[in-house]
C-alpha cells in the first residue's frame, strides 16, 4: 500500500518535472510539444508510450533528450527479426553455468535498467517476445527459474509501421499511449534547423530529475481523486464502444490512471473532465484519432462545469493542462489566458504562481492569432522576472 503523498509534495514534483525535464526538451526540439506532453504523462503514470513515424522525424532524438534529463539508468536498443534475448535481458553467467546454475547476467542490460527504449520495436521475434511481453506489462523478468522484479519507470517503442500479426499486436498491446512522431511543417523548417544546429554545438542534457523523485509522482498518481471526472469518463467509454472501438474492460481501468496521470503532471490531486484530453492517444490504427477527438469533444461539451463562478472557474483553468485545449479549432482563447495572466500577476509571490505560469505559458504555442500569441508571449516573459525571484527564494 502507497504512504500518503502531500498535496504540496506533489505540486512540486510536477512543478520540478515541467520546469527542468519538459519545457527544456520542447526548447531543443521545435514542434514535438504533443508528443513530449504525452511523454511526460508515461511518465507519471508508469506507462509505456509508442512513438510511430518515419526515419528521420526526431523519435531518437526526443527519447535521449528524456533519458538524459533523468538521474539512473537507461538502455536503448535497435530490434531486428535477429535479436536474440540475451541483447536484452543478458548473457548466461558461465561461471554460474558450469555449477550447472543457470542464472543471467543483467548488468547494463534491461532487467537493471530505470527508462527503456526500445526502437523499431515491431520488428521483435518471438524468441524475445514472451519474456518482452512480461517486462512491459508486469515489471517482470522470468528465465528458467530465475524471476526479477524490474526498476522499470517507463518503456518507449517506436516503430515506423504498425502490427501486422496477432503476436505482434500483443506486443503494441503494452503501450497505452500512442502517438504520431512526423516532419514539423515547412513554416517552421527555420526554427528546426537552428534548434538543431545550437544542439549539435552544445552539451548533452545533464540529470535533473532524480529516479526518487520519478517514484513518487507516479505513486502520487494513485492517490488523485477521480470522482469529478468518473461520469464523462464512463460516458466516453461507452460511446467510443458503441462507435466500433475495441476498449476492454482490462484497459479501461487501466487508462484512468493515465487521466489522474494528467492531473499529477499540473500539481492537482483531483481530476478534471479537461484531463480527459490524453484519451486522443488510445489509438489503435492513427485512423481512429478523428473518432477520438469528435467523441471526446462532445462529451467534453456535456460535462463542462458552469461558468457562474469566474473565480472558481479560473482556479481550475490556472492549473488546466496544456494540451485540454489543444484540438480545438480556434486554439486556446486568447483573452482567457489573458484573465489568468492577470490572476498570476496579482499573486506574483503565491506558491503555486511559478508552476500556473508554467502550465498558462505551454499553451501559447498553440494560440492561431499572432499578434496575441507574441502579446501573451511578451507577457509571460514579464511575469517570469517577477516571479522568478520569489520562487528561488522557496526553493
Amino acid at each position: 500500500m502507497n504512504h500518503a503523498i502531500d498535496p504540496g509534495e506533489i505540486s512540486q514534483l510536477a512543478g520540478k518535472l515541467r520546469r527542468d525535464v519538459l519545457e527544456p526538451i520542447k526548447d531543443r526540439l521545435i514542434g514535438k510539444d504533443e508528443i513530449v506532453e504525452v511523454l511526460g504523462v508515461a511518465l507519471a503514470a508508469g506507462e509505456n508510450a509508442f512513438l510511430l513515424g518515419p526515419p528521420g522525424t526526431g523519435k531518437s532524438a526526443l527519447i535521449n533528450e528524456l533519458a538524459g534529463r533523468l538521474h539512473g539508468r537507461a538502455f536503448d536498443y535497435l530490434l531486428t527479426r535477429f535479436t536474440e534475448p540475451s541483447e536484452l535481458f543478458g548473457p548466461f553467467d558461465l561461471r554460474r553455468l558450469r555449477d550447472g546454475d543457470l542464472v543471467t547476467n543483467t548488468e547494463g542490460m534491461l532487467p537493471e535498467a530505470d527508462f527503456v527504449f526500445l526502437d523499431e520495436l515491431l520488428n521483435a521475434n518471438s524468441a524475445i517476445l514472451n519474456s518482452l511481453l512480461l517486462a512491459l506489462n508486469e515489471r517482470v523478468f522470468r528465465r528458467g527459474k530465475e524471476r526479477v522484479r524490474l526498476p522499470m519507470l517507463m518503456t518507449v517503442g517506436a516503430s515506423n509501421r504498425l502490427p501486422e500479426d496477432d503476436a505482434l499486436a500483443a506486443l503494441f498491446d503494452r503501450f497505452l499511449l500512442r502517438v504520431r512522431c512526423d516532419n514539423v511543417d515547412t513554416d517552421r523548417l527555420s526554427e528546426v534547423l537552428s534548434a538543431g544546429w545550437k544542439r549539435e554545438q552544445s552539451d548533452p542534457p545533464t540529470p535533473t530529475l532524480g529516479i526518487e523523485d520519478a517514484r513518487r509522482l507516479q505513486a502520487s498518481v494513485t492517490q488523485v481523486d477521480l470522482s469529478v471526472m468518473l461520469p464523462a469518463y464512463a460516458k466516453l467509454i461507452s460511446r467510443l464502444r458503441t462507435a466500433g472501438m475495441e476498449l476492454s474492460d482490462r484497459r479501461a481501468v487501466r487508462l484512468q490512471k493515465v487521466v489522474a496521470a494528467s492531473a499529477v503532471t499540473c500539481g492537482r490531486v483531483h481530476a478534471t473532465v479537461s484531463d480527459l484530453w490524453i484519451m486522443r492517444y488510445i489509438w489503435d490504427t492513427p485512423d481512429q484519432e478523428e473518432l477520438l477527438a469528435a467523441q471526446l469533444a462532445s462529451v467534453q461539451a456535456e460535462f463542462e462545469p458552469g461558468r457562474d463562478d469566474a473565480a472558481q472557474t479560473d482556479s481550475v483553468e490556472l492549473q488546466q493542462h496544456p494540451m485540454a485545449d489543444h484540438d480545438a479549432k480556434s486554439g486556446p482563447d486568447p483573452e482567457q489566458l489573458s484573465r489568468l495572466l492577470d490572476r498570476i500577476a496579482s499573486e506574483p509571490h503565491a506558491p503555486a504562481s511559478a508552476d500556473a505560469l508554467s502550465l498558462v505559458a505551454a499553451r501559447l504555442n498553440w494560440v492561431q492569432a499572432d499578434t496575441a500569441r507574441e502579446h501573451l508571449q511578451t507577457r509571460v516573459t514579464e511575469l517570469r522576472q517577477t516571479i522568478r525571484p520569489a520562487y528561488e527564494a522557496t526553493t
